[in-house]
């Protein structure tokens, strides 16, 4: 069969092509032409602000886009993957989220959260690892059934920090690092496999002991606390003594530091006086002792009874009769 030719005359070349008007006819020349524009029109996409697109040519990885409107040859020339880089994404080891409710409710899976811990004790964990994609095309093309990876690393990377610590790490104040140390085993192991996964945060939900001895470990722990409440009574008590003790003892110096003061200030006070009288007592000894004789009967005179005798000179038979004067006056005297 001779397939009809036409001339067509592009950039001043002359070109002989099929004509495929005659060959087919206008009606179907206008469907071929109306779906091969569809199917270019197929290569156009939309990436995400939050995402990636990966285009692969024939299958192959050809180039990474960025958010926007973009294009790529329809399929099956080239297909485009485009993953979520910046969606957080969850993985559960040792429990599986059966209603996010509220209230939520979940399903233990004991195989997966029974692990041994550095002193031989069995304790029950369910912990869930958040992470996102940092590589695209890694995470795409490098790991397969990525998910069940991540479960599997997540789980060994969890019973590999729980073998080098104690039980009581995992039941009280350690949980924080042992989440830490859960998070960074986790990531060198997606690193080693090139997953292109970065480990947000690893959060411990629950630790528990085996139900079998559970009330063991809950009296354990309640003695614990009770430890904690009376060393923080006594640390209370403590605080609480020493500064007052130690005001008191302030305050006893002060005033014993005031009292000598005031004696040394009186001392010297009166062996100034001491010196000042003995200094007139030299100059007249007969007027300073009759003068410090007057002060000391003023003072001691006011307190007693007094009696001025009249004698004859050089007697003394009188006195003997006045020395019941206050019983025969009834009390009074002048």
């Amino acid at each position: 069969m001779k397939i009809p030719m036409r001339t067509v005359n592009i950039g001043g070349e002359v070109f002989r092509i099929p004509d495929l008007s005659k060959v087919f006819g206008k009606g179907i020349l206008g469907i071929i032409i109306a779906i091969a524009i569809i199917w270019l029109l197929t290569g156009i996409y939309i990436v995400g602000p939050d995402s990636q697109g990966v285009v692969r040519t024939f299958g192959k990885m050809t180039r990474v886009v960025d958010p926007g409107l973009n294009y790529h040859l329809p399929y099956p020339i080239e297909t485009i993957d485009i993953p979520k880089v910046m969606e957080v994404k969850r993985a559960e080891i040792g429990f599986r989220s059966v209603d996010p409710g509220p209230p939520a409710s979940y399903r233990s899976i004991p195989n997966e959260s029974l692990m041994l811990t550095g002193n031989l004790n069995i304790v029950d964990v369910d912990v869930s690892v958040q992470y996102r994609i940092k590589d695209p095309v890694k995470y795409l093309f490098q790991v397969r059934n990525l998910e069940q990876t991540i479960h599997n690393a997540g789980e060994a990377a969890l019973r590999q920090v729980g073998g080098r610590r104690p039980i009581d790490d995992a039941l009280t104040d350690r949980k924080e690092e042992i989440m830490q140390d859960t998070k960074a085993e986790l990531q060198i192991i997606l690193d080693l496999y090139e997953c292109g996964i970065q480990v947000i945060a690893v959060q411990l939900q629950d630790a528990n002991p085996p139900q079998e001895v559970d009330a063991a470990f809950k009296d354990v722990a309640s003695a614990k606390e009770d430890r904690e409440k009376m060393i923080n009574e006594a640390q209370g008590y403590r605080n609480d003594l020493i500064p007052r003790t130690r005001g008191q003892a302030e305050k006893a110096i002060r005033e014993a530091e005031a009292f000598r003061a005031e004696r040394v200030t009186r001392a010297e006070g009166d062996s100034a006086k001491f010196v000042a009288v003995l200094l007139e007592y030299r100059k007249a000894p007969k007027v300073t002792k009759k003068r410090m004789l007057l002060e000391t009967m003023e003072e001691i005179l006011p307190s007693i009874d007094k009696y001025v005798i009249q004698t004859q000179k050089g007697g003394d038979a009188g006195i003997l009769n006045l020395l019941n004067l206050r019983q025969s006056a009834g009390g009074s005297h002048e």
